[in-house]
């Protein structure tokens, strides 16, 4: 048995969970933050056997695409407020994280 893990953003987990759903496949959220932009993700865990480990990691390829978003960032600690003028640069989201962990015992209980 495998374990997929993908850490997606939180704005493609209906999408992808839907996607999984119409596949046959259970799956486990759990809400997380993202570091970089302090975000919210999503870790989304799905146990599967080894042959089946294509079809999940092509089904968050495809719904948990990249994408351009612009932010504006926060000053740097130790810099004057004064001097420091924000302007919003573009910085690409979305897109997923994934893991494949083999698993030595599995039980649903």
């Amino acid at each position: 048995m495998k374990l997929v893990i993908a850490v997606v953003q939180d704005q493609d987990v209906n999408k992808l969970l839907a996607r999984l759903a119409d596949e046959g496949f259970g799956a486990t959220k759990l809400a997380s933050t993202g570091g970089f932009l302090r975000q919210g993700n999503t870790t989304v865990l799905v146990g599967v056997e080894p042959d089946q480990v294509q079809r999940v990691t092509e089904a968050v390829k495809e719904t948990c695409q990249t994408r351009k978003q612009l932010v504006t960032p926060m000053a740097a600690v130790g810099r004057s407020i004064n001097s420091y003028l924000p302007e919003p640069i573009e910085v690409s989201v979305g897109g997923a994280t994934i893991f494949v962990l083999n698993v030595e015992d599995f039980a649903k209980v």
